[in-house]
């Protein structure tokens, strides 16, 4: 039994949506953030940085999480990917984390307007997670060590909940892998619980990761080997992400296997950091990245003059 209502499933989808709306905004806008008028040339950034592949995910991992925790003041979220740091910097806004570390980032149209244009701009954001982030305490381009950190914050605190997104990429690193045997030196009573979730989308930049071309059978059977028990979640339907999550088990494990790119007009390794190279000058491109900014219907979410409306 899940232990979220209809209704909540239904917030989980429209937050999702929000969220992916405001990283492609925040990757390719720098006029026109919601779309008043048909996309021009001139509302494309000059140079486009920053990466979508995993983005997607990201968000359906934390507001499937969100929604779990809300009631838990002793949870906490460590993202592994940080060059998917559009992602988690849409949702640090709509929450209005960002806002109290920055008055410029008001949850409102200029709130919105300011982060889309300063995503990757000088004198603006970073393109990956940094010290500047709400919460970062390492550069988003050092995969590797997020389970360590998370392990580390538990110390001592058997109160807390942590829960780690990995990339299938990320775990190939040494420090990754190593970290799964952090379980059998820190497991137990007197520290906190730790979630470790494996974003299995197929791809670590360009290439197949390793993971993700072993079987279920294979990768279940190492998950165990480090003392975890599997638990894959497929797909972004959020009620089977609830269920996984409302399982009650001491060593969980997820494997949320979710495409690279999701939702994005191309997949895989072409999705990895810009999946439109040149919609400031081709005129297809541009007419595709509007289609997809449209794709999330985000006038039902937000309005200029009401600001966020879920």
């Amino acid at each position: 039994m899940i232990a979220v209502g209809i209704s909540e499933i239904e917030q989980i989808k429209k937050r999702v949506r929000l969220c992916d709306y405001l990283v492609v905004a925040q990757l390719f806008l720098q006029d026109n953030f919601l779309l008043t008028r048909p996309l021009k040339f001139t509302d494309i950034k000059p140079r486009l940085l920053g990466h979508w592949g995993t983005c997607h995910g990201i968000n359906v991992v934390y507001a499937n999480l969100k929604t779990h925790f809300r009631d838990d003041h002793n949870y906490y979220f460590v993202l592994g990917p940080g060059h998917g740091f559009p992602a988690l910097q849409a949702n640090l806004w709509l929450d209005g984390d960002l806002e109290r570390m920055d008055s410029m980032a008001t949850r409102n149209l200029a709130g919105l307007e300011y982060i889309c244009k300063s995503f990757s701009w000088p004198d603006g954001f970073p393109s990956h997670a940094s010290p500047l982030t709400p919460g970062v305490i390492t550069e988003g381009g050092e995969l590797g060590y997020a389970l360590a950190n998370a392990y580390g914050y538990c110390l001592g605190h058997p109160e807390k909940t942590v829960a780690v997104l990995i990339g299938d990429g990320e775990l190939e690193t040494a420090t990754a892998i190593d970290s799964l045997n952090l379980k059998n030196l820190l497991g137990g009573p007197k520290n906190g619980k730790i979630l470790p979730i494996l974003h299995l989308n197929g791809y670590k930049i360009s290439a197949p990761s390793i993971y993700a071309r072993k079987s279920e059978r294979e990768l279940n059977e190492m998950v165990r080997g480090f003392g975890y028990t599997p638990i894959w979640i497929h797909g972004d339907d959020p009620e089977t992400f609830q269920e996984a999550l409302d399982e009650q088990i001491d060593y969980p494990f997820y494997i949320y296997d979710n495409k690279k790119g999701s939702g994005g007009p191309n997949q895989y390794q072409d999705s990895h950091q810009i999946p439109l190279k040149k919609p400031r000058t081709d005129e297809e491109e541009l007419k595709t990245l509007e289609d997809w900014l449209k794709s999330y219907h985000f006038d039902e979410l937000f309005s200029g003059e009401e600001g966020i409306k879920i």
